[in-house]
């Protein structure tokens, strides 16, 4: 009877545990890289689509990710981005092409858009590492199609690491947000070079 009691005792304990740990809040993080705003578009500018930034399945959610080690990988479940990282990446991409204004326009695609030259890639990584100092990874694939034949033209891989200041998620997050400004600049800027020398 006794040890009944206590069983019961453990389980409404466990549940009203389990119960306090449920309401723990979500935090959600976004990046905000310090584009200008878009210029007037060029009206002699090709028109750029950009295409879905495909992403491994541990990128498909929402978590920030990390590395531990070479081969350990997990997500903070209570430290979130306001996207999937292909999009945040697809964003930053948009808004640095069309401050750039060379372009007559630059548009998300979709299937009625009509343009130029398609860019598509991949996010190969988009997290935190730690081995050995604590830093942000992100590992993108670029590819830039012609419309007109249907075929690859440029194909870069860009990859970058930054320190991560302190150990907080918003250290992170800080870190995050330079990497990312820094890759897309320069593939923005790989881009605008390759498509000024192909007119």
């Amino acid at each position: 009877m006794r040890s009944t009691i206590s069983l019961r005792l453990i389980a409404i304990a466990c549940l009203l545990g389990a119960g306090c740990a449920g309401t723990r809040p979500v935090h959600y993080y976004t990046l905000a890289p310090a584009w200008s705003p878009s210029s007037p578009g060029k009206p002699d500018g090709a028109t750029i689509l950009i295409g879905n930034i495909v992403t491994p399945e541990a990128l498909q959610d929402d978590r920030i990710r990390y590395r531990t080690g070479a081969n350990e990988v997990g997500g903070y479940e209570y430290h979130r981005w306001v996207e999937q990282p292909g999009a945040l990446v697809r964003d930053s991409l948009v808004r640095a092409l069309r401050s750039s204004g060379r372009y007559q326009r630059v548009l998300e695609s979709s299937g009625s858009t009509i343009g130029d030259y398609l860019i598509r890639g991949k996010l190969h990584e988009f997290g935190e590492v730690d081995n050995p100092a604590m830093q942000t990874r992100i590992s993108l694939q670029l590819e830039l199609v012609d419309k007109k034949t249907n075929r690859s033209v440029w194909d870069r891989l860009f990859e970058r690491e930054e320190p991560v200041s302190r150990k907080s998620i918003k250290d992170v997050v800080e870190s995050m947000d330079r990497n990312l400004q820094q890759v897309v600049s320069g593939a923005a800027a790989e881009i605008d070079k390759f498509l000024a020398a192909a007119r």
